[in-house]
């Protein structure tokens, strides 16, 4: 369940029975039986939301009463987009950002609401900057980083570590081809784990960074190499900022850079 409580609260149902409709169980006739229970929470609205095992169904039941035309799962970065039609925009968010909030919220996963067209224009944005990473990395000319963009490969590490067979599926490449992307692939990876290693030779994080609650080694030697070097340097990030150094979970990188920021807050208290 997830609640604003005195406005709304969204109630994920499901049945062990498959003769019994949960929802209609819950609602009752006419309503009667979420009314009582609104009426006993002065007004305040429930939704009753039919659960669902697969997450992304889940969230477009969730998003009731708003009607979802497409949505992608970014499951690396637990979250959802959310297209609706423009004229249902508003209801989608809800206001304040209250619909999608307690969808959010009850679902677990962060959820992106944008118009179809937007998500089209996105869609169409994150293609391109595909292809180009594939034609660039790989040396390859536009027309096969398409075709591996439109055969579901996102990054260079699946490209050179799929088994061949998969590769081989797709009906543009031969052998050759293949044995020639992975190997193309496997070079590039190699190469940015040496650069990488170099960085992290060269720079090395302060002993207030290190020893911060919540940081390990591997991070803060990442994050030295990206210039984030002292315990003030993480404290002056914002969450995004430390997100796009180093993939994590985002309330463990809210909460990295709220201990950074403790001495400021112990100063403020003492001042």
């Amino acid at each position: 369940a997830a609640r604003d409580a005195g406005l709304r609260a969204k109630i994920a149902v499901k049945s062990n029975d498959a003769r019994i409709d949960p929802v209609g169980a819950c609602v009752g006739m006419r309503g009667s039986r979420v009314q009582a229970v609104s009426n006993e929470l002065a007004g305040e609205r429930v939704d009753i939301i039919l659960w669902d095992e697969n997450a992304a169904q889940f969230v477009v039941n969730a998003m009731s009463p708003a009607e979802v035309v497409s949505i992608v799962v970014d499951e690396d970065a637990h979250s959802m987009d959310i297209a609706v039609d423009e004229e249902k925009l508003s209801q989608a968010i809800g206001r304040g950002g209250q619909n999608i909030r307690l969808a959010s919220e009850l679902a677990g996963w962060e959820l992106n609401v944008m118009t179809e067209t937007d998500a089209e224009q996105k869609s169409e944005a994150e293609t391109r900057t595909l292809i180009e990473l594939f034609s660039k990395q790989l040396d390859v000319d536009e027309e096969v980083g398409l075709i591996l963009v439109q055969e579901g490969f996102s990054t260079i590490e699946e490209v050179a570590y799929v088994p061949s067979a998969e590769l081989m599926e797709i009906e543009e490449f031969d052998e050759d081809i293949v044995n020639e992307l992975r190997t193309r692939a496997r070079d590039v990876l190699l190469t940015q784990a040496i650069v990488q290693e170099e960085k992290i030779d060269e720079a090395e994080p302060a002993e207030d960074l290190m020893s911060l609650e919540g940081m390990d080694k591997g991070l803060a030697f990442t994050l030295a190499s990206e210039g984030v070097v002292t315990r003030e340097d993480l404290a002056e990030l914002a969450t995004d900022d430390l997100l796009e150094i180093k993939e994590m979970d985002q309330e463990k990188a809210a909460a990295l850079i709220m201990k950074a920021r403790a001495h400021w807050f112990e100063t403020e208290q003492q001042a």
